[in-house]
C-alpha cells in the first residue's frame, strides 16, 4: 500500500500534537506559540534580507510615517499582547477548537509564505519607509503580475489567521486597523511610483488590484 506526503504531514502532525497537548489542553494556548514562531521566521528573514538594499534616492519625512505606524503598533500589540482581552476585547468570535486552530496556523503560514515570496521577488527595492531606491525597478513579476502589494496581503492572510487562533474580537479588530495603515502606506508608495515610472506605473496598476488580483 502507497503512503502519500499528505499521510505522512497528518501523521507528523497528529504525534506532534500528542506529544505537546499536555502543556495544554486548550487548543488557542497550544496552537498561539507556533503561530508567532512562524512570524518569527518571517522577522528574522526581514532583518536578514534588509542588510542588501540599494542606496536611497527618496523618501518620506519620519513625521509622514506616523500615519501608517502607529495603526500597525496598535493592531499587533492588540493581537500578540495576551493582555489586550479587556472588556468586549475578550468576546469569541470562534469556537476555541482544534480544527479553528489549525486552519489558523495554516492561514498564517500560508501568508507568511506569500509575504516572503515578494520580499525576494522585490529584491533590492524593498524599504521599509515609503521610498524610491537608486536604480529602483518597476517589479513586475511573480505575485506582482497581480497584485501591487502582495506583501501585504501575506501579512494580512497571516494576520488573519493568528486571529482565527486567538479567536477573540481584538483579533477581529487588530486585523482591521493593520489592514488601514497598510492602506494608508500602500497610497503613499503608489504616489512615490506613479511619479517616478508614469505611464509605466499606470500601466501595471489597469491589471492588478491592490492587495486582490483585479477580477
Amino acid at each position: 500500500m502507497s503512503v502519500s506526503w499528505m499521510d505522512v504531514i497528518a501523521g507528523a502532525l497528529k504525534f506532534l500534537v500528542r506529544m505537546f497537548w499536555h502543556r495544554s489542553s486548550i487548543p488557542s494556548e497550544f496552537f498561539f506559540p507556533i503561530a508567532c514562531d512562524i512570524w518569527t521566521v518571517l522577522c528574522l528573514y526581514w532583518i536578514l534580507s534588509a542588510l542588501r538594499t540599494k542606496p536611497v534616492k527618496s523618501r518620506e519625512s519620519l513625521g509622514q510615517r506616523v500615519n501608517y505606524v502607529l495603526p500597525l503598533a496598535l493592531g499587533l500589540t492588540l493581537l500578540f499582547n495576551s493582555r489586550a482581552h479587556y472588556s468586549w476585547l475578550g468576546m469569541r468570535f470562534a469556537p476555541d477548537t482544534i480544527a479553528v486552530a489549525v486552519t489558523g496556523v495554516v492561514l498564517t503560514a500560508v501568508g507568511v509564505a506569500l509575504a516572503m515570496w515578494s520580499r525576494l521577488v522585490l529584491g533590492e527595492n524593498w524599504s521599509a519607509a515609503v521610498s524610491i531606491r537608486k536604480d529602483h525597478e518597476l517589479i513586475r513579476m511573480g505575485p506582482y503580475r497581480i497584485m501591487r502589494h502582495p506583501i501585504y496581503t501575506g501579512m494580512l492572510l497571516g494576520l488573519l489567521g493568528t486571529a482565527l487562533v486567538v479567536g477573540e474580537v481584538r483579533g477581529l479588530l487588530a486585523l482591521v486597523i493593520v489592514g488601514l495603515g497598510f492602506y494608508v502606506k500602500a497610497c503613499k508608495e503608489e504616489a512615490f511610483l506613479a511619479r517616478e515610472f508614469g505611464a509605466g506605473f499606470e500601466a501595471h496598476a489597469k491589471h492588478t488590484g491592490m492587495f486582490l488580483p483585479r477580477v
